[in-house]
């Protein structure tokens, strides 16, 4: 992660790449569109020129020997005003086109992106601040790729356009402006880098406060329950207290820096006017690519493209801010997209099977028996049929390298027993769950699955073999039926409703409003926490997985309504290989082996009978 108040080098070429690969073809027609437009916008100068050239050298003769050159300079400067106006229109309209579907595509992109990552990035990153990815800093580039980057091309291509004309006009009257123009360049560089350092600290400042506004929201009834109430908003005082002081400082330094450039443009203008007039009282010689000589022709469009000149630097440091904003957001979604996705280095695969005469072969079709397919080196294939035998031999891990969790476990699971876990907060059991999904890979050890290393099984085919309900329960916007079918997207309407029956959920379930069309919004706020989990139970047994892990599922049952999802329970791991991880007593006495693990070792094992007359 970057420091605070940086941004990653490269930042705007890697934004325009990614741009240019949206619209290679709408990105460099607008490019062109803006170039044209603002080369168009400063040629008006040349034409004011030409008409007060003509007026001074036909200063004594009439109307028709002056009016028909001034009318043709006059009919082809507006002519050239209709282009720009038409070429404005269309960079317009296309840029705005082209900015929303470009941000429609980078928040694809980031969602995409961020379904790839590893359980461990979501285990380390606030949720608030990864919220603040898909609004802050997208609207940051929203106004960067609309607005500014074509404000600063569009006043850019002018300054250089204005300053060549210049140059053709006087060498020395455009030294004079540039004399001028370094100081004021000098006050964006002064000013405008402290705007932009405490710009970049506040999009930072404002991920980590709505970081914690998330976790303040989604912890409110424990606030409550412990009147914490006054130190929450301390907590929040603190960091919107930073938040304000980095938005205080940007948009001071963003305030003042506007007024210094206009009123170092107004000093440049009067420089101007005073060099020109002494150069004219003065008679000096004029050094320029056009040859002419020093007159009031030149001097009065100076004044003029000084004042284009100077309007156009100011708009730039105007939007400066809004660039380095948008940098800075930018280099938030691009740490984002670089974040390493998950690993795939497994090359076997869950497929359907059909057997006849004891051999095993693949299907297209559904037919309830699973097998693993294993490349072989010499080119075939061999199938292995799934049964949910899985086996832990000296496991050591840990979240960090120098913090171990788990010391040399060793257990096994053959297809059909139920194993449970127990022992103190912070013992290993959640650990073990989630080392065989391998949302972490161990740092010694094997772990295989019905005789295959776990590491050479293709995550989504492995996680597809194992079933899990967990102490938390989290329910999707939706019909209760559609979340239900979450644990396999192919089941039918009948089997979503069997794998109810089966949990015990579907009587409460046809008790709802509209049943089982009942939507549910806010993480099935609408239902009981029992009921939730019943619906959790449900969605793993729609899923039919051979191996189930269930990580305290009836915690938040009342003892009654556990009798009835116990005898679903035990429907549903009749014949599959179960995990238990519970307090319960009830839960795991019938078990076929308990495993008693303090601080990441397995201490004692055996049934409950065993156990207890062990002691």
């Amino acid at each position: 992660m970057k420091p605070k108040g940086q941004f990653q080098k490269g930042t705007l070429k890697r934004l325009f790449r990614m741009l240019f690969s949206f619209y290679p073809v709408a990105l460099p027609a607008v490019i062109v569109c803006i170039i044209l437009s603002s080369i168009v916008s400063a040629i008006p100068a040349v034409f004011t020129q030409n008409i007060i050239a003509v007026l001074e050298q036909n200063a004594g003769a009439g109307w028709a020997v002056i009016g028909p050159k001034v009318i043709r300079f006059t009919m082809i400067l507006a002519g050239l005003y209709v282009v720009s106006l038409i070429l404005s229109f269309a960079y317009t309209r296309a840029g705005a086109i082209l900015s929303q579907g470009a941000l429609k595509k980078m928040r694809e992109q980031l969602f995409g992106h961020m379904q790839s990552l590893p359980v461990q990035y979501f285990d380390t990153h606030e949720r608030g601040d990864i919220m603040s990815h898909y609004t802050n800093d997208i609207d940051t580039l929203r106004q960067l790729i609309s607005q500014s980057l074509p404000q600063f091309l569009s006043s850019g291509v002018m300054v250089l356009t204005l300053f060549s004309i210049m140059l053709y006009y006087s060498v020395w009257m455009a030294l004079v402006v540039l004399f001028g123009v370094a100081f004021l360049l000098l006050a964006v560089k002064k000013i405008g880098g402290n705007s932009a350092k405490y710009f970049r600290q506040q999009q930072a400042s404002i991920g980590k406060t709505e970081g914690y506004i998330e976790e303040m929201m989604a912890g409110q009834k424990v606030i409550k329950v412990f009147c914490h109430e006054e130190e929450a908003k301390k907590g929040f005082d603190a960091v919107n207290d930073e938040l304000f002081h980095d938005s205080e400082q940007a948009n001071t330094f963003a305030n003042i820096l506007a007024p210094i450039i206009m009123n170092i443009g107004n000093l440049i203008y009067v420089l101007v006017a005073m060099a020109g007039g002494a150069f004219l009282l003065s008679h000096a010689t004029n050094v320029s690519i056009s040859g002419l000589a020093f007159s009031i022709s030149i001097v009065v469009p100076f004044l003029n493209m000084t004042r284009q000149f100077t309007g156009n630097i100011n708009q730039v440091s105007q939007q400066l801010n809004a660039v380095i904003m948008g940098l800075a957001g930018a280099s938030r979604i691009f740490a984002l997209l670089d974040e390493a996705q998950e690993v795939e280095t497994g090359s076997v695969t869950l497929v359907n099977a059909t057997e006849k005469d004891g051999a095993l072969t693949e299907s297209k079709k559904r037919t309830g028996i699973w097998a693993w397919k294993q490349p072989l080196p010499d080119g075939g294939v061999r199938y292995t049929r799934l049964s949910g035998d899985v086996r832990l031999q000296d496991v050591d891990f840990g979240y960090h390298a120098e913090k171990p969790v788990l010391h040399d476990v060793t257990l096994f699971a053959e297809p059909g027993q139920k194993v449970a876990f127990v022992g103190a907060t912070g013992a290993g059991k959640t650990t073990i769950t989630n080392l065989l999904n391998r949302f972490y890979d161990i740092a010694d050890g094997k772990i295989r699955y019905d005789g295959i290393n776990i590491n050479k099984i293709k995550k989504a085919d492995l996680r597809r073999a194992i079933g899990m309900v967990l102490q938390d329960t989290n329910l999707f916007t939706g019909t209760v039926l559609e979340n239900i079918r979450y644990g396999r997207l192919d089941a039918t309407n009948e089997e979503c409703i069997a794998a109810a029956k089966l949990a015990g959920a579907d009587d409460f379930i046809t008790r709802l409003p509209e049943g089982y069309d009942t939507p549910l919004t806010g993480n099935g706020t609408n239902l009981s926490q029992g009921q939730r989990q019943l619906i959790a139970i449900a969605r793993a047994a729609v899923a039919d997985p051979p191996v189930m892990i269930l990580d305290e599922a009836t915690s938040s049952i009342d003892t009654r309504t556990e009798a009835i999802v116990q005898r679903g329970m035990d429907a549903l791991m009749k014949g599959r290989t179960v995990f238990v991880i519970a307090h319960r007593l009830s839960t795991v006495q019938n078990s076929d082996v308990i495993m008693v693990l303090e601080n990441g070792r397995i201490i004692e094992r055996g049934s409950h009978a065993h156990l207890i007359a062990e002691g």
